[in-house]
């Protein structure tokens, strides 16, 4: 009797041992998740459970990185709502919500907040992308609430910043207050649908460049706006590299990759990272170019145009930016544009926007508009020439170069400052180049900014000083450039 008892005892255990490894990574009506509990992912990648920050005692639900050594929280559920001791559990209730409370279920922490379907079949999967996802049936091809579309500080691959235009859901990253408290902060990430898609960090004055994010041997990223959305994500192209995107609290924005062999994050890039990173820092038409440039001043003013404030600019401040130059008669025969490479086009906040046009096309429209100050095209993903035409008509702020990659930019100037650039800026050396076209052929715009070191503009090779300009020039613009993002950064609340 004692043989079969142990052996009854002995497949019990099997049971509740298989029982608890298939549905280690997942939460059910009858198996939540306490303080102490510890839910991972498939193929462990990812855990999540009760956490506290630094030194504080608060306890927070979150997600973090379980394969290596330093505890790195990517996602937090309760953020403002912080439970004081260790009687939290994670469950899901009868409505097929994901509750956060205590034993005594006294008071809700956190939830979901999703309507509820007529069944009993809920649960909430924690998969290898660090995605926690709630489904309410049997088919887990619909889920009805998932963490990457409520974002904390940091930025998985896979996770989508931007707009769903069906729910009008818009996904935002947040910074935590402090390292010990993961409270919603002063700083976020978010796009901007007003004009042409921009990307902003909102909190005072701040960065408006995002450099090394052409680094295509690592990333594979993927810009959608369509009728259902308006996204921006990344995919990693090594697997086996953990990399992340995170807002933090001092008002920065760092990718850091992790070093197993040293057991730390290890920095890929930041921002900001100089003057030229902070919004508007050259004023209205200003172009914010080499900040390192020892004994130089960084900012000048786009082709036609000169200092508002010499005075100002004399003593290096260039908030109140450039005016038209004086003699200046634009819209008279002539009218043509200087092409600015390895740009990052102005603010398009103001912009007109025409996805309807090719960049030949945009270049004509703008030369038959009088307020017409220059153009770009919106969009090279579909081809060398782009798609899409951005029109700007009134002040163009937040311009800056670089040395490479980048986007290229068209400003209109008058038949005098066209002449002016055929005939002498091309005597000047390469390193310092232009392009001075009468009309309009192609034109780059990208989400890709480079090094900070000499301004970009570039001039078609092989023209001889004072020669007439040319409609057809070589293309000059480098670097993968796939799609149009605006990077820049405002006043919070404005």
């Amino acid at each position: 009797m004692s043989q079969e008892r142990g052996i009854l005892v002995s497949l019990l255990n099997i049971f509740l041992i298989f029982r608890f490894c298939t549905s280690i990574d997942t939460i059910t009506l009858t198996q939540p998740v306490k303080d102490e509990d510890i839910l991972v992912s498939n193929e462990e990648t990812f855990a999540l459970g009760f956490f506290s920050p630094g030194n504080s005692s608060n306890r927070y639900v979150g997600i973090w990185y379980n394969k290596i050594s330093e505890k790195t929280v990517v996602w937090v559920a309760n953020r403002d709502h912080p439970i004081t001791n260790s009687s939290g559990i994670l469950s899901i209730d009868e409505t097929g919500n994901l509750v956060l409370h205590e034993k005594d279920q006294r008071f809700v922490f956190w939830s979901t907040n999703v309507s509820g379907v007529a069944n009993d079949i809920f649960s909430a999967q924690l998969l290898d992308s660090g995605n926690l996802v709630l489904f309410q049936g049997l088919n887990k091809g619909v889920y009805s609430w998932q963490s990457f579309d409520h974002p904390s500080n940091t930025i998985l691959p896979g996770m989508k910043l931007g707009l769903d235009r069906k729910t009008g859901l818009n996904r935002v990253f947040t910074s935590w207050k402090s390292s010990v408290n993961p409270g919603v902060g002063d700083y976020s990430h978010k796009m901007e649908f007003v004009g042409s898609t921009q990307l902003f960090m909102y909190k005072g004055h701040g960065w408006s460049g995002i450099p090394e994010m052409t680094a295509n041997y690592l990333f594979n990223v993927t810009y959608i706006n369509n009728n259902d959305e308006v996204v921006l994500f990344y995919l990693l192209r090594n697997l086996s590299i953990f990399s992340r995107l995170v807002v933090n609290d001092f008002g920065t924005i760092d990718r850091t990759t992790w070093h197993e062999a040293d057991h730390k994050w290890v920095p890929f890039w930041s921002a900001p990272q100089d003057q030229c990173d902070r919004y508007n820092h050259c004023g209205p038409f200003g172009v914010c170019g080499n900040p390192y440039k020892l004994g130089a001043f960084e900012c000048d003013c786009l082709p036609g145009y000169q200092p508002r404030s010499q005075q100002d600019w004399d003593l290096r401040d260039g908030s109140k930016g450039c005016k038209r130059k004086v003699g200046t008669q634009m819209c008279a025969i002539g009218d043509g544009f200087v092409e600015l490479a390895h740009v990052k086009v102005p603010d398009t906040s103001m912009a007109g926007v025409n996805m309807s046009l090719g960049l030949k096309a945009c270049g004509e429209l703008c030369l038959r508009n009088c307020t017409c100050m220059g153009y770009a095209s919106a969009d090279l993903s579909k081809g060398d020439e782009g798609g899409g035409c951005i029109t700007w008509h009134g002040d163009m702020i937040d311009t800056r170069t670089f040395s490479d990659g980048a986007q290229t930019f068209y400003v209109r100037v008058d038949a005098a400052e066209l002449a002016n650039y055929s005939s002498k800026r091309l005597c000047k050396s390469h390193k310092n180049r232009f392009v001075v076209i009468g009309m309009p052929m192609i034109a780059a715009v990208g989400y890709t900014s480079m090094e900070n070191e000499a301004i970009g503009f570039n001039v078609e090779e092989g023209r001889d000083c004072g020669s007439s300009p040319k409609s057809g020039h070589k293309r000059i613009t480098k670097g993968l450039v796939t799609l149009k993002i605006n990077v820049g950064w405002k006043q919070k609340g404005k």
